[in-house]
């Protein structure tokens, strides 16, 4: 099982104060230098006030904060946790997504999702009722950019075209899909390589408008369901992320989230886990080089 660190995303909004005299390059390094697999960007261009009031948080652009991780680090996975597929063309985001893979030497994976947030959409002027029928036609056309060929569909059928460089990773980079959906589940069987699902309550549940998620045993019952789906497919099992259910011990004691995460790392793992993603909740960049150490040498096994 891997381990994957998400930027802290409460960080943004205070970013120069927090970084102080560090640098993102230098916090991605630091990462990679600690033993994680993977460092992972979120998104939110245009969130509105109320929902920013009430939990929301605000977002670097993902690519670009990505790049720059890329060009300071080695071996580090840089990932989309998630890039909201109708904020924008698939042909742009291909164009991202293909320079990104490229330029760090075949390392983004590119996590994806429908989206929830329907005040962002409305903003964005993105079409929120449709959003789910696009993202399955959008990844199709990615994935004919990322082959050089033409892509033949009735929202972004395009003839005649062609987009260079193409990605280092052959038929493009990795696509994971978020959410507990059961057109995300979908998704995931039919037209992705990993599933990113969310560990929620049934409050939360309402807000993002899916399925909750609990305990491990029901998460390990929805795996197994989307591998055996995909067997019968043809497909090989999945990648799956996730942030533990434990995550709510980093907001207030990240000595606490590790002494409860670490007796549990086999059972996700047995679970089908392949990927856990950590969000440090760090009030600053001296905290959070502490909180990396300690998940370091508590939770990383070399």
């Amino acid at each position: 099982m891997k381990t994957n660190l998400m930027f802290p995303m409460r960080a943004v909004k205070h970013y120069p104060q927090w970084i102080a005299e560090g640098s993102l390059g230098e916090l991605a390094r630091f990462v990679e230098d600690a033993g994680f697999d993977g460092f992972a960007m979120s998104e939110h261009p245009y969130p509105d006030k109320a929902w920013l009031a009430n939990g929301g948080h605000h977002a670097f652009d993902p690519y670009v904060a990505l790049s720059v991780a890329a060009e300071a680090t080695r071996r580090l996975r840089l990932i989309t946790y998630v890039m909201v597929a109708g904020y924008r063309s698939p042909y742009l985001a291909a164009k991202s997504a293909a320079s990104l893979d490229l330029l760090s030497g075949g390392r983004f994976t590119l996590g994806m999702a429908a989206g929830y947030l329907e005040t962002e959409f409305h903003a964005l002027r993105a079409d929120f009722d449709r959003r789910g029928k696009l993202l399955d036609e959008g990844i199709a056309a990615m994935r004919a950019v990322w082959t050089g060929v033409d892509h033949d569909g009735p929202e972004f059928g395009v003839s005649g075209h062609e987009s260079l460089p193409l990605p280092q990773q052959a038929g493009g980079p990795p696509i994971w899909i978020g959410g507990n959906s059961k057109a995300a589940r979908r998704r995931v069987v039919e037209l992705a390589d990993g599933w990113m699902p969310i560990a929620q309550s049934a409050e939360m549940a309402a807000i993002t408008r899916t399925p909750p998620l609990e305990d491990l045993a029901s998460l390990r019952t929805l795996i197994a369901e989307q591998n055996d789906r995909r067997a019968a497919l043809g497909r090989a099992p999945m990648d799956v992320s996730f942030v533990p259910f434990e995550k709510d011990l980093l907001r207030t004691d990240a000595d606490a989230f590790c002494a409860a995460l670490a007796p549990r790392l086999d059972e996700y793992a047995d679970a089908g886990v392949t990927w856990l993603t950590i969000e440090p909740a760090s009030r600053s960049y001296d905290d959070f080089k502490r909180d990396v150490t300690l998940m370091s040498e508590r939770l990383i096994r070399r």
